[in-house]
């Protein structure tokens, strides 16, 4: 039987109770006051709406997460999540949109919600005591057109993505404006463990980066050196071939104020992926357990 013939892909209720069970696991939370002592069903209302005895306030699950205010039924939502945290490279919102049954625009603001609710929030350090963390850098897209009296390079640019890639574990990218020893420098000292050994290509910009951690060696692909014992960027290399087949077989064009979301889409799928014990069920779960606390403002 597939997957997708569960019942919380096509019952309502089921949809509920299965996202009530993911966002409150040790039982309902007042979404107002925060209380969960004296909460009760209201009957006669909307499927999973609750009153809290303490605030008098109505809520649902819905509330206080990215899908507050969305008028697409849950179910839809278990859809496009399990198809946009399964699909390894991306699902566009046409194939969303055309699958789903709902407009494109629908489709295109329920995926920016579902990458923001993919967004790790952690500061915790990657790495550890004798761990390697890989970083590099590339390029995607092109950087729009500055507003008038901004100093900012032209369409012929890109923009510039970095990431750092622990090996058998999560990868944390990051859009940055340009590739300077203080900016790169900043980033790995803040999301690295400074007891792991750090790998990078021969990138003038990393050469402050050792003095930070355990050891920092470094592999010259000017000279086609890939790989030199234990050493090597291949892993990060890894994780970029699946990030620009994606983004340019499937995605196609990112405008720059939305690459940060994309990049968060890829990271998560990437640090939890099957390799590490997550299959299909249980990313689409860790996906939706992160919708709490988060709202999206801005307009397409």
């Amino acid at each position: 039987m597939s997957i997708l013939s569960e019942p919380h892909f096509h019952n309502e209720a089921a949809a509920i109770a299965r996202l009530e069970a993911i966002i409150w696991p040790e039982g309902p939370v007042c979404a107002h006051c925060g209380g969960v002592d004296r909460i009760t069903p209201v009957r006669g209302g909307r499927i999973g709406l609750r009153r809290c005895g303490d605030c008098k306030k109505q809520f649902t699950c819905k509330v206080g997460t990215v899908f507050e205010s969305s008028h697409v039924p849950v179910h839809k939502w278990f859809q496009a999540a399990h198809l946009l945290a399964s699909s390894k490279k991306g699902i566009s919102a046409h194939q969303l949109h055309r699958t789903l049954k709902v407009t494109y625009k629908t489709a295109w603001f329920m995926a920016h919600r579902l990458r923001e609710a993919m967004r790790d929030g952690t500061l915790s350090p990657m790495g550890g005591s004798g761990k390697v963390v890989e970083a590099d850098e590339t390029y995607i897209g092109k950087i729009e057109l500055a507003p008038k009296g901004r100093k900012k390079p032209g369409s012929g640019f890109k923009n510039i993505v970095m990431t750092l890639v622990e090996r058998g574990g999560s990868a944390r990218s990051f859009h940055i404006d340009a590739t300077t020893l203080n900016e790169v420098t900043k980033i790995v000292r803040e999301n690295v463990h400074h007891e792991t050994i750090i790998n990078t290509d021969e990138g003038v910009w990393y050469k402050q980066v050792g003095g930070h951690f355990l050891s920092h060696d470094t592999v010259n692909h000017s000279r086609y050196e890939y790989v030199r014992d234990d050493i090597t960027t291949n892993t990060v290399e890894g994780y970029y071939s699946i990030f620009k087949r994606g983004m340019k077989g499937v995605y196609q064009h990112c405008s720059e104020k939305h690459l940060h979301r994309y990049l968060a889409e890829f990271d998560f799928r990437y640090s939890n992926r099957v390799a590490l014990g997550v299959n299909d069920t249980a990313r689409t779960a860790r996906a939706l357990k992160g919708i709490s606390g988060k709202r999206l403002t801005y307009r397409a």
